[in-house]
């Protein structure tokens, strides 16, 4: 197993390579710069704002000091847990240029610790919904309890977060009041208790979508593992079914929502962009938007460098967790 997780660490370093020159080639390919949407200045200012962010020198100068700066040059775990990247790893992300006097790892720092709680919490109740609805669905194959739960899932696959998330808003929010429609209190402001109110849309909203993917990969999974030898030679034994379906069923019929799990639970908890923008969140997610309507060219780098990491980070988790649950499978 460890051979297999260093030669994925290894590779891991020419894919940031290719997703880090993309991303720097196609921001700097969009028309304008960082700061053609600021008030009428002089031609004296502006020269002395892309002399100030090395914005003047040759393109290959920029891509070749980026890659530099964001090599890992150290590792420090205590500043890793709290999402400190120069101190953690030594990777300097650069400024920000529409933030003034904040860097790229002082947002994300800021803003991911936000996504990642309203990512947890959204996959949390993903799972918990998911995956018992896809295997009651898959236990009583072509039955009420089959069709409703999948029916269900279907509408919740069709109706995206863009549309979910305005619509909670309006029935629970503003014509019951039931719930704010916007804010996200941290931790230290307020007990938890009160905080709850602050997560519940967002969170449902987010989670939704996901629990009837789960749901649909649960049952297909499933359905393609109850017909198998084994678990009627269980039944045959005269196993009860909850025995059958939760040890022996459910470790294989849930590969595929595992190999579906690594790079939603990346993308969740990087920041779902639209409802971090719907309900007013200070996650990730809007910082990314911001900096892609922005020109924020370091933000925009800094994002989808931390989003791909985190993506193929857990895939090599998903990937050992699968071996890990079935033996047939080997670290190769």
């Amino acid at each position: 197993m460890f051979k297999f997780i260093v030669i994925r660490l290894l590779q891991l370093i020419p894919v940031l390579i290719v997703i880090i020159t993309l991303t720097f080639v196609l921001v700097r390919s969009v028309p304008g710069g960082p700061f053609s949407a600021e008030r009428k200045v002089s031609e004296h200012v502006l020269e002395k704002l892309n002399e100030h962010y090395g914005l003047n020198d040759p393109l290959y100068i920029q891509y070749f000091n980026y890659l530099k700066n964001v090599c890992p040059k150290k590792l420090n775990i205590r500043a890793l847990t709290k999402f400190d990247l120069k101190e953690g790893l030594g990777i300097d992300l650069g400024p920000s240029f529409r933030y003034e006097g904040r860097t790229v790892n002082e947002l994300i720092a800021e803003s991911f610790p936000v996504s990642f709680q309203l990512g947890f919490f959204a996959i949390l109740l993903a799972l918990l919904i998911g995956i018992p609805a896809g295997t009651i669905a898959a236990l009583k194959k072509n039955t009420k309890l089959d069709y409703i739960p999948m029916s269900i899932a279907m509408s919740g696959i069709c109706l995206p977060a863009f549309v979910l998330g305005p619509l909670f808003a309006l029935i629970f929010g503003l014509w019951l009041n039931w719930l704010p429609v916007s804010g996200w209190r941290p931790p230290g402001s307020f007990n938890w208790i009160d905080n709850v109110p602050y997560r519940v849309l967002p969170v449902v909203t987010l989670s939704l979508y996901y629990a009837a993917g789960l749901a649909r990969l649960t049952r297909g999974g499933m359905l393609e593992v109850l017909n198998q030898d084994y678990i009627r030679t269980a039944r045959a034994k005269g196993l009860s079914t909850w025995i059958v379906t939760v040890k022996h069923a459910l470790r294989a019929g849930l590969m595929p929502v595992l190999s579906y799990l690594g790079p939603v639970i990346a993308g969740v908890l990087s920041g779902s962009f639209i409802i971090e923008m719907i309900f007013q969140i200070p996650g990730l997610g809007r910082h990314f938007i911001n900096a892609a309507s922005n020109r924020d060219y370091t933000l925009v780098l800094g994002t989808v460098l931390f989003y791909a990491t985190l993506i193929i980070i857990l895939n090599l988790i998903v990937d050992i967790i699968m071996v890990l649950m079935n033996p047939k499978l080997k670290f190769e």
